[in-house]
């Protein structure tokens, strides 16, 4: 059920949400699939901070959803701190169909800002999902494996309580777009210590 990385490169930038980029093949007991795939994690356990981000993030991002695994117990949550963990997680949950492998064909909008993450309609009149950014533990994104070139983006969240914790994921055009939702959540972290200090 677990992969083997069998190659890891990784670098890490000096904020306050950590971003590593790490590249691996890895192979897939499920079926015997080979992929290399760019992962871009964002830890927001780490203290560290760059100090040069000073302005208020805002950033949209056309998506599509996939599904999610909600109100897993918080002891789970500590099972899943490492990125190939959670991956690895995520495609068992896809394998025991209790998340589709692929997305439906709706489009949605999700907007990165100081507050967090929210998922809207196209026309931005219905919001399906609202992550409070004090609510998210990580996020990361990957390649899906399926040879489309198309890379999903996972969110783990946890409640006020830190009682429980639940895993959203979207799929991205592409790596680009993925690293970039990273990029811009990474500064709204950045953002927020920022003003707790001031």
């Amino acid at each position: 059920m677990f992969r083997k990385v069998k190659k890891r490169h990784s670098s890490s930038s000096s904020q306050s949400s950590e971003i590593s980029t790490k590249s691996k093949s890895v192979d897939s007991s499920f079926g015997g699939l080979s992929r290399s795939s760019t992962v871009a994690s964002l830890d927001t356990d780490s203290n560290k901070s760059s100090g040069n981000s000073t302005s208020e993030t805002c950033a949209e991002f056309r998506v599509k959803y996939v599904g999610s695994i909600e109100n897993l117990e918080f002891e789970m949550s500590r099972s899943l701190q490492e990125p190939l963990d959670l991956i690895n997680y995520i495609d068992a949950a896809q394998q025991d169909g209790k998340l589709p492998f692929v997305p439906g064909d709706e489009e949605m909008i999700l907007g990165v800002s100081k507050y967090g993450v929210k998922v809207a309609s196209l026309d931005q009149c219905d919001v399906l999902h609202r992550h409070p950014l004090y609510l998210i533990v990580r996020m990361l994104c990957y390649d899906d494996g399926l040879g489309a070139g198309k890379n999903l983006l996972a969110l783990k969240t946890t409640d006020a309580k830190q009682e429980e914790c639940s895993i959203w994921v979207y799929q991205c055009s592409s790596s680009e777009q993925a690293q970039s939702i990273c990029r811009v959540l990474s500064t709204s972290f950045d953002c927020a210590l920022m003003s707790d200090k001031s």
